[in-house]
């Protein structure tokens, strides 16, 4: 028998995962996965793998946690992307979804569930927009009280104390100025010592009532494993790597030992680190970069992760060994047809070294056309991890250009913080020297570079159109911002107290704000454009991509607008997806 080659729309079936949970006896797991083209919660009766549904509400979900005795699940869930997450309960077995902490128009945030299961902490701008408020509710007397407010800014809640004696909470004063604090018996105590100098704190866990394990970047440039002690309320550093950042920290009471993730450019690393004798041991992971974990109180580390060419899966990591409890990938293709990325480095115009990954086309599908794709966040970093809108524009021929510019993560605190107050400087020559570097290295023709983003990335396409359009035959933004005056005015409340560190201060850099929004260069803008948009995107709200789309349009620049009227900022339903794939697929099939 022979079979045709699979179609490109191959790729736009692959399925995703959100989240995941597993029961406190592991007998079930429980996932947000999309089998039936929208996200719904999903369980397997473990140790069999194959799925069943629990819920028919098709949004997508955030945090699911068990109760202790495995009775209820607790979720949060949105609406068609507005990112207002709501707390419901559904019965192990499944079935309609029970409003628990419901505000119309308002978030609730950082869920947790107490041993007993008869109180949920959580975090909510319901009655503070800016600041927010941590409430306790207790589920028999539905009753509830404010444990925490919110101070100069954004407080979120983090980790109950194994008892209950305590709890943790970051105040967030920017991405890369977060300080860490334990309350209990009525005192708020900072986790790291006092300091003028901003840093970071991420993974935490206790390892018993008085034990407090974090990572953080306290005095350092990578973030490292530090202890603070609530008897003796010192702040100690425990373990550091070289040029990797420790994020993540689970403690496994089973064997006195944290799970630790590590991060490094483009790629994760996982430890175990004894806290009896002090040792250290690196993990080989099955994936490349890791999204969640969980520990069992049996001591098995449940995995959710992604590489470049392997869709999101979970994996069980027990006596030594990795299995798969899901196994996605791409229906009809084989993971040896799709592209692995080469990690390159280029100097850039004032000689910082950029790390980036390059996804060369194979020879027989080459189209000779390459995609610059400025990433997200901007605080984030493009990793090795699966995009189907990547892997499906490679297997029709594009090679894509993904470089992490100042600004990103992964690369140092003093690297991510260059770009604060310089959105539009540095971060885009890095691009541009990129492309430079791709075409002296014979990695792209100067003729045939294409341009797509979407967030910051959007933000950076529309940039770069509009003050480098002659590298470009064609411009798709997602989502991206166009003026950097309205978009401080409009981003969530909880955000404005960063956005002056974050983007700038639009009354003192008027002549910043002016220079770096794509909006000032619309003359400049004379290549074909594909914008999308979603319509009840809270972060990059549609009217950014409103006026960048009509002044396009009159100054009679060809373009096409997209708007998905039940998308926030991403794609949470299948056949939007596809839909997004789909025209990106035909607009770039113009110009090529």
């Amino acid at each position: 028998m022979k079979f045709n080659k699979p179609d490109v729309k191959q790729f736009f079936q692959t399925y995703g995962i959100q989240s995941f949970s597993v029961s406190p006896d592991e007998s079930q797991l429980v996932l947000s996965t999309n089998l039936n083209g929208k996200y719904n919660l999903w369980a397997m009766d473990l140790p069999n793998t194959f799925p069943y549904p629990l819920t028919f509400h098709n949004q997508s979900t955030g945090s699911i946690q068990y109760d202790s005795e495995g009775r209820f699940i607790l979720i949060e869930s949105d609406q068609d992307g507005d990112e207002n997450t709501q707390l419901y309960a559904i019965p192990t077995k499944g079935g309609e979804l029970k409003p628990v902490r419901i505000s119309e128009g308002n978030r609730h945030m950082m869920p947790s569930l107490s041993n007993d299961g008869k109180t949920i902490y959580y975090t909510s701008n319901k009655e503070d927009q800016t600041f927010l408020k941590t409430y306790k509710y207790d589920i028999e007397n539905d009753t509830e009280e404010v444990v925490l407010e919110g101070d100069g800014a954004p407080t979120y809640f983090a980790k109950l104390s194994p008892e209950e004696t305590s709890f943790t909470y970051m105040k967030m004063f920017a991405n890369t100025s977060q300080l860490a604090f334990v309350y209990k018996d009525g005192e708020h105590m900072r986790l790291t010592p006092e300091t003028d100098e901003q840093h970071t704190f991420s993974g935490l866990a206790y390892a018993s009532e008085s034990e407090i394990y974090f990572t953080t970047t306290y005095n350092a440039d990578f973030s490292y494993l530090a202890k603070f002690d609530l008897e003796t309320k010192e702040f100690s550093k425990v373990k550091e790597l070289d040029g990797i950042s420790l994020t993540d920290v689970k403690y496994d009471e089973s064997t006195n030992s944290l799970y630790i993730g590590g991060s490094k450019g483009v790629k994760d690393t996982l430890y175990r680190f004894d806290l009896g004798n002090g040792t250290l041991e690196e993990l080989i992971l099955p994936v490349s970069v890791v999204m969640q974990m969980k520990i069992a109180e049996s001591g098995n580390l449940y995995l959710m992760g992604v590489s470049a060419t392997v869709p999101t899966n979970i994996y069980k990591f027990t006596n030594g060994k990795w299995e798969n409890l899901t196994n996605y990938g791409v229906p009809g293709v084989a993971k040896e047809e799709m592209v692995e990325p080469e990690v390159v480095t280029y100097p850039s115009f004032d000689g910082t070294e950029i790390e980036a990954m390059f996804f060369k086309a194979k020879p027989e599908n080459d189209n000779g056309h390459v995609i610059l794709w400025p990433h997200g966040g901007p605080q984030a970093a493009e990793r090795q991890t699966f995009r189907a809108l990547f892997q499906f524009l490679i297997y029709q021929g594009y090679s894509i250009f993904t470089p992490n510019f100042r600004g990103s993560t992964g690369y140092g605190l003093k690297f991510t913080k260059v770009i604060e107050g310089d959105w539009g400087y540095g971060p885009r020559l890095d691009n541009v020297e990129g492309l430079e570097w791709l075409i002296k290295k014979g990695y792209a023709d100067r003729d045939k570079i294409l341009l797509m983003g979407g967030s910051y990335g959007g933000y950076m396409a529309l940039l770069l159109h509009g003050r480098h359009a002659e590298y470009f035959k064609a411009v798709v933004d997602i989502f991206g911002v166009s003026n950097l005056f309205s978009f401080v005015e409009t981003v969530p409340e909880h955000w404005k107290p960063m956005m002056k560190q974050w983007v700038g201060d639009p009354e003192k850099d008027k002549e910043k704000f002016t220079e770096d929004s794509p909006i000032t260069y619309l003359d400049s803008m004379t290549k074909p454009m594909l914008v999308i948009q979603g319509a009840k995107d809270p972060r990059v709200v549609k009217a950014e991509s409103d006026q960048i789309v009509e002044a396009l349009q009159k100054q009679g620049t060809k373009v096409e607008y997209l708007v998905l009227d039940d998308e926030g900022h991403g794609f949470s339903k299948k056949e939007n997806e596809i839909k997004v794939y789909e025209r990106v697929l035909e607009f770039f099939e113009q110009y090529v």
